[in-house]
């Protein structure tokens, strides 16, 4: 499958998803900045079960003909979608999946239960059942991945899972749910009341925070700070790519918050502050892309001998 330049009509709903944005919040962002032309055919297996709740699933995108035989670096991509919307199979994030496998990565792109209804922690547990679904040897024989080298993509609310995937737990980020890389995009970081006072985060996103949490106030609502990675990084935590628009609805506060917990841990960080008020997959342009890619093969490496 090769993923090829938009239509008139993509473009016209690029823009509809950008004032959607505007509108409630972590929204499904625009593909604009996400749909590269690529020479590098892509193979697409979708709705596998991981063994999620609430019948989630996965899709894998991986390389048609990688460029060795060895196994392949994993990330586990996650959409964003204020924890309560959002699909793996929506264009913009199924064009991640396919940009990211079409450089060398096999990526698998997974839902999760989402709030109201399933408030925090159903949505990591998820992605924690996932990471170690993928490290199955069924997994690993069959897609060709290396279990020790998976990093995470996510966001927005799906960067806040890919941060918290990353800083939850401790040692060794080849075993288990651990992971030994994380890219974060616009992700809300700090969601406690105290939180809520770093660049003045607005009242309604506050209330779609409570709504993931599932609590009515931040008073005595204990899962915010369990919520928000940035109350678990310890040093053993993998490194991570952030990047942030400067004047978006998620303050950039949140990610210099998390910036400085993780140095402060002396755990590495790539920090991209990206001028201007795009949210989320919305900063994908050319140059980040990428970074990003270049990020990833640094820390992940091309496929083992």
């Amino acid at each position: 499958m090769r993923f090829a330049d938009r239509s008139a009509r993509g473009r016209l709903a690029a823009a509809a998803a950008l004032i959607l944005i505007t509108l409630t919040g972590c929204a499904p962002p625009s593909a604009s900045a996400i749909d590269p032309a690529t020479t590098n055919p892509v193979t697409i297996t979708d709705d596998l079960d991981y063994g999620g709740g609430h019948g989630t699933g996965l899709d894998v995108c991986a390389p048609s003909d990688p460029s060795t035989d060895g196994p392949l670096p994993a990330i586990i991509a996650i959409h964003g979608g204020g924890w309560s919307r959002g699909d793996k199979q929506e264009r913009p994030w199924r064009e991640v999946c396919g940009w990211l496998a079409s450089e060398g990565f096999v990526v698998f792109q997974t839902n999760y239960r989402l709030a109201p209804a399933h408030p925090y922690p159903a949505a990591i547990d998820d992605l924690t059942t996932a990471v170690k679904w993928m490290r199955e040897p069924e997994q690993v024989d069959r897609f060709g991945i290396d279990p020790a080298r998976i990093a995470a993509f996510g966001d927005s609310a799906g960067g806040n899972l890919a941060a918290l995937l990353g800083t939850l737990g401790s040692g060794d980020t080849s075993l288990g749910s651990r992971i030994s890389g994380v890219v974060e995009l616009s992700g809300p970081i700090d969601l406690t009341r105290e939180g809520t006072a770093l660049g003045d985060l607005s009242t309604d996103f506050q209330r779609v925070q409570l709504d993931y949490l599932g609590c009515a106030s931040y008073d005595s609502c204990a899962a915010a700070l369990d919520a928000s990675p940035s109350s678990h990084i310890d040093p053993s935590d993998p490194p991570f790519f952030i990047a942030h628009s400067t004047q978006e609805f998620i303050p950039i506060e949140q990610a210099e918050e998390l910036v400085g917990g993780l140095r402060a841990s002396s755990v590495e960080v790539t920090y991209v502050p990206v001028p201007g008020n795009a949210h989320a997959l919305g900063i994908l342009d050319d140059s980040l892309r990428a970074q990003i890619v270049e990020w990833l093969n640094e820390y992940l490496g091309t496929a083992s001998p």
